[in-house]
């Protein structure tokens, strides 16, 4: 379904940022204002889905916890699954883990045990690519369980933390897709 408001305000002034959060020194971009603008969310998924659209996705893998709203609306749009990637003891059962460095700290992803079926066709999903380090911890995940990591796809890139470049040597070349990108 695609949007039909004819509201077409730049996805990026729906977004709001919030001053020192989590931590001091850091600016936070809140998507949560885009979302609750019919429009806007609209656009949103139906810009991030036309880029996957025919590419034999067979799960999108969404990271805790922003990326729970984006990927299981992605995965509806291109008749795939959705695979959570959860933080550490929120998910019953066995799991796999990795451990990775945030720029305010450390954190950890896990997926079920047989969640991500080995040579299936994955992709990443998250709201914002900022230095890219909890992507390319979902990635590493992905990829030890069997998975072909087809891309990453994000609502927000901070180009300035060169998350990009990062991903772009982990994917080999593969895409790396944002919809709204701050360049400062």
């Amino acid at each position: 379904m695609t949007a039909t408001n004819t509201d077409v305000r730049p996805l990026a002034d729906l977004v709001r940022t919030v001053a020192d959060w989590p931590k001091p020194g850091i600016l936070f971009y809140d998507i949560t204002t885009l979302l609750a603008d019919a429009s806007g969310f609209h656009r949103l998924v139906d810009e991030m889905s036309e880029h996957w659209d025919g590419q034999g996705i067979d799960a999108v893998v969404g990271i805790e916890a922003r990326g729970f709203i984006l990927a299981p609306a992605l995965a509806y749009h291109l008749g795939a699954g959705f695979i959570p990637m959860r933080k550490p003891a929120k998910l019953p059962g066995a799991t796999v883990s990795i451990e990775y460095a945030l720029e305010y700290g450390n954190d950890e992803l896990q997926v079920h045990t047989g969640a991500i079926v080995p040579g299936s066709r994955v992709l990443i999903c998250d709201d914002l690519l900022a230095t890219g380090g909890t992507a390319a911890a979902a990635l590493e995940l992905c990829t030890q369980v069997g998975a072909e990591v087809v891309g990453a796809a994000f609502a927000i890139e901070l180009s300035f933390l060169n998350g990009r470049g990062r991903l772009d040597g982990l994917l080999g070349g593969l895409p790396v897709q944002s919809v709204i990108t701050y360049n400062e």
